[in-house]
């Protein structure tokens, strides 16, 4: 059967990748889109999420039994042996590096090769156990995708890559914040030392709201700094803001927790899959390349 391999992948998170990706890739080609080079990009990209995601899943199967929402993980109920996932999963991180290091260059696969590094090893195997520090480190991983696709056409890591990398990277905070408030139950059970678990749900509330904080001073920058336009900056805007005064009514008088940090992880995807687009559609060419030719 298929289904149990295509499962390990999670293909969610690949989706959601393939939205970021293309928005940093559009955002560098400004209107020049080498059409075979983002297809070549958007597949290797997804192999190599999807290597990532299969592995993770290899070595969280024990924590995995214990939560509520990963207990019926195919690693899990034994309908994928860890074997056939390490395997499969070995398999789609070669192809996927093979294909980024063909057709893409060595800024973008370097990006590639950082972000499953992390993924796969400082937080999978080490951090997201030990340290509550995990989904700090982890949140790099997360921020790459836009990274790659961007670099993948612009050959290099220049000021546009550091704003998105940074951008992708405090959006991350919150979001998995929020999903370990509603998930709180799942987490204490599985012995993760998240923020809300280790340290408290007021402290978690705090620091998800000054994520978000910067998060929207970060969003200015691509407009600031000439690679966006007004379009983007209203949507960046309108989406942040409202996500931030969403946080903030975490500290409202009877708040049902779990209820708003669901608000709030929705509200995440809402944003960040608006920014996504809007940054591949709302191209400028950014003043210092103007001024340099």
């Amino acid at each position: 059967m298929i289904q149990p391999y295509f499962k390990v992948t999670k293909p969610g998170i690949i989706m959601g990748n393939l939205i970021s990706v293309a928005g940093g890739f559009f955002l560098a080609a400004r209107g020049d889109i080498d059409w075979l080079l983002l297809l070549t990009t958007v597949t290797g990209l997804s192999l190599v999420v999807a290597s990532g995601c299969a592995i993770n899943n290899c070595i969280d199967r024990d924590i995995d039994a214990r939560m509520r929402r990963t207990r019926h993980r195919v690693t899990v109920t034994g309908e994928l042996s860890p074997a056939a996932a390490l395997t499969l999963g070995i398999t789609l991180g070669l192809l996927g590096f093979a294909m980024l290091a063909l057709f893409t260059n060595a800024v973008a696969v370097l990006f590639a090769a950082l972000g499953y590094g992390v993924y796969v090893g400082l937080y999978s195997l080490w951090l997201k156990r030990r340290s509550v520090y995990g989904t700090l480190v982890g949140s790099l991983s997360g921020a790459v995708p836009p990274v790659v696709g961007y670099c993948a056409v612009s050959g290099g890591f220049d000021p546009g890559a550091a704003i998105l990398l940074l951008m992708f990277s405090l959006w991350q905070m919150p979001h998995s914040y929020a999903i370990a408030i509603f998930r709180y139950q799942d987490y204490a059970a599985a012995g993760i030392p998240v923020l809300p678990v280790a340290e408290g749900i007021a402290k978690a509330k705090r620091h998800i709201v000054r994520y978000i904080a910067v998060f929207c001073l970060v969003t200015a920058l691509l407009p600031l700094g000439g690679y966006t336009g007004l379009t983007f900056m209203a949507v960046a805007c309108a989406t942040s803001l409202w996500w931030l005064l969403m946080a903030l009514r975490g500290y409202g008088r009877g708040v049902e927790v779990n209820g708003w940090a669901r608000q709030v992880f929705l509200l995440s995807i809402i944003t960040i899959t608006a920014i996504s687009v809007t940054m591949a559609l709302d191209f400028r060419e950014p003043v210092l390349l103007a001024l340099a030719r």
